[in-house]
């Protein structure tokens, strides 16, 4: 018997296995949202998607967080013919229509009302450990930001105003036992957080809740906005996902996103921007765009095209399918793993 198999052997631990054999390191499933550029800011490629995991999305308010959590739930649930969404929530923002809206069928929601983090650890963890591996769920948290700790309710009952120390150790804890648990049985989960504003001369943004949930997430977004005006009429919203942290998209990478008040999530925005810098689109004159191959400088398109219709599939569905766009997103945009040693 090999050195290596008598080690597994001799382990009390459950699961081990030889790395190569091991069921936590096999590929994951990326599921892919509807927004081929959200997809770009979860996995660092159009065609990739959510992964199993935590992925902490945190902004000021109204920047559209429990938005683009939903959207990824949803395209969960629409992979997952059985699968379940774990809905936590402590801002109560959220009613059954803005779910629908999303694709949701509520009857596959458990809505989890949370008063303060104990209540959400141990109910949290007790459904993870309930839950077998192959049993498909994705959990929201809405949000960390918000939640109290239970002495702070404690000291609120009994009338006394002193500062709480216990909530980002309580927090910490809770993301210490979640880590485990999201790998080994392949979960996704999409947590909400607010930032504050770092005090100084270059103020800068701060994650809040402590540590414990900036160091177990594997993907990070800040989030900001920008308002779409025409004249003085806001149209709606443009977003900058800013990539913090991930083990899959360059750090400090930033997504355009917008959003329309009639339209929603705007399925193709952020692509414009891209591929006007990769010289995918180009502007023969102001206001109007041509979608062109860069090898072969053939244009895809028999007209010049306006500006809404680069918010279309039809302008799109080319540049995708016969260039090298792609690819070259996921090369402006992922990870790269190369050898770390050379021989």
């Amino acid at each position: 018997m090999s050195l290596i198999d008598r080690l597994k052997k001799s382990s009390k631990v459950e699961n081990v296995s030889v790395l190569t054999d091991s069921k936590f390191f096999t590929k994951k499933d990326m599921i892919p949202t509807s927004v081929p550029m959200l997809n770009v800011a979860l996995s660092g490629s159009l065609d990739g998607g959510l992964a199993p995991g935590h992925t902490m999305l945190a902004g000021p308010s109204k920047h559209f967080k429990t938005s683009f959590a939903l959207l990824m739930a949803s395209a969960y649930l629409k992979k997952y013919d059985d699968a379940a969404l774990l809905f936590y929530d402590s801002e109560f923002g959220s009613p059954q229509s803005y779910f629908e809206s999303f694709g949701i069928d509520t009857d596959r929601v458990l809505h989890t009302p949370v008063t303060d983090i104990e209540v959400l650890k141990f109910d949290l963890i007790h459904q993870l450990n309930e839950l077998k591996r192959d049993e498909k769920v994705v959990i929201v948290i809405d949000s960390i930001g918000n939640v109290a700790s239970k002495k702070e309710v404690e000291d609120a009952l009994n009338e006394k105003s002193v500062a709480d120390m216990t909530r980002a150790k309580a927090l910490k804890s809770l993301f210490r036992m979640l880590t485990p648990h999201l790998a080994m049985k392949d979960i996704p989960l999409l947590t909400i957080n607010h930032t504050y504003k770092e005090q100084g001369m270059f103020p800068k943004d701060i994650v809040s809740g402590g540590t414990g949930a900036y160091y177990s997430a594997d993907n990070i977004w800040i989030i900001g906005r920008q308002q779409d005006k025409v004249g003085t009429e806001i149209q709606g919203y443009h977003f900058v996902i800013n990539v913090e942290k991930s083990r899959f998209v360059r750090e400090k990478s930033k997504i355009p996103i917008s959003v329309s008040w009639e339209g929603g999530i705007e399925k193709w925005s952020g692509l414009l921007d891209v591929a006007l810098q990769t010289g995918h689109v180009i502007k023969p004159k102001n206001g109007w765009y041509m979608p062109i191959d860069p090898a072969t400088k053939k244009e895809l398109a028999a007209s010049n095209c306006r500006a809404a219709d680069t918010m279309k599939g039809d302008f799109w569905k080319p540049i995708i399918d016969n260039t090298d766009f792609a690819e070259v997103i996921r090369q402006k945009f992922t990870v790269a793993h190369s050898p770390m040693l050379e021989d």
